[in-house]
């Protein structure tokens, strides 16, 4: 059989290294070490390879996910074998963390080293208003594997305060602790507003990613595949 589709660029890409992209919107993970991933993430799999809801692993954690709408909904990936992730056709792109911390929002994570650390953070000064604003942590010596909806834009915040759209805004410097800003007026609002009411405010050394796409309501909750409120208080 002969076609365009057995192109080189088409086939899989061997690699020494545990984390390879097949291309700029696949990602495969070589088992040996567990590896966490966001629930409805795997595409396919070659191998002998098990799939587990993982726990929150505290009290407190599994307290962040029932309350806050930063549902992390992740499976415990073990093994032998490679596992190939991809979401929504967006583009993938990994994080080497050597001892550092990253925070992404929830709906952008899509795989990392189980030996990292992860947690919930609320946005400081984000009210009910603003949709609570809660986002995930990674910390520690491993990689991440973030899943971006178009090509992203990665500004630096050190020269000038940045105000990036909260459902916009894919991860940054874990130091940088964002403020809101709030443009909604009385005026704005009579008038049926603006449709952009609320910002991250950053400012310090270090910088924030930016998609181009603005998350919605109804986008998190089909990514989400239905984990977290029940589901975690019965199995952490």
């Amino acid at each position: 059989m002969r076609s365009d589709l057995f192109d080189q660029t088409n086939l899989e890409r061997q690699s020494e290294d545990r984390f390879v992209l097949q291309n700029s919107q696949m990602l495969r993970v070589a088992l040996g070490p567990d590896v966490l991933a966001t629930k409805g993430s795997m595409v396919a799999f070659q191998g002998q390879v098990r799939f587990d809801h993982e726990k929150s692993g505290s009290l407190a954690k599994l307290a962040k996910k029932i309350m806050t709408s930063e549902d992390v909904s992740l499976m415990r990936v073990s093994g032998q074998g490679e596992v190939f992730f991809a979401d929504q056709a967006g583009y993938v792109f990994l994080l080497q963390l050597e001892g550092e911390a990253i925070t992404i929002n929830s709906r952008n994570l899509m795989a990392f080293d189980a030996s990292l650390e992860w947690d919930i953070k609320r946005t400081k000064g984000a009210g009910m208003a603003s949709g609570g604003l809660f986002n995930t942590t990674v910390s520690g010596t491993g990689t991440v594997a973030i899943n971006v909806v178009g090509k992203p834009v990665v500004l630096d915040c050190s020269s000038q305060p940045t105000y990036v759209d909260t459902q916009a805004a894919v991860c940054w410097s874990a130091h940088l602790v964002p403020g809101i800003n709030n443009t909604m007026n009385m005026r704005s609002m009579l008038r049926g507003g603006s449709g952009e009411a609320f910002q991250y405010a950053f400012h310090g050394p270090g910088f924030v990613v930016v998609q181009a796409y603005e998350w919605t309501a109804a986008a998190g909750q089909a990514k989400s595949g239905g984990g977290g409120g029940l589901t975690d208080l019965l199995g952490g």
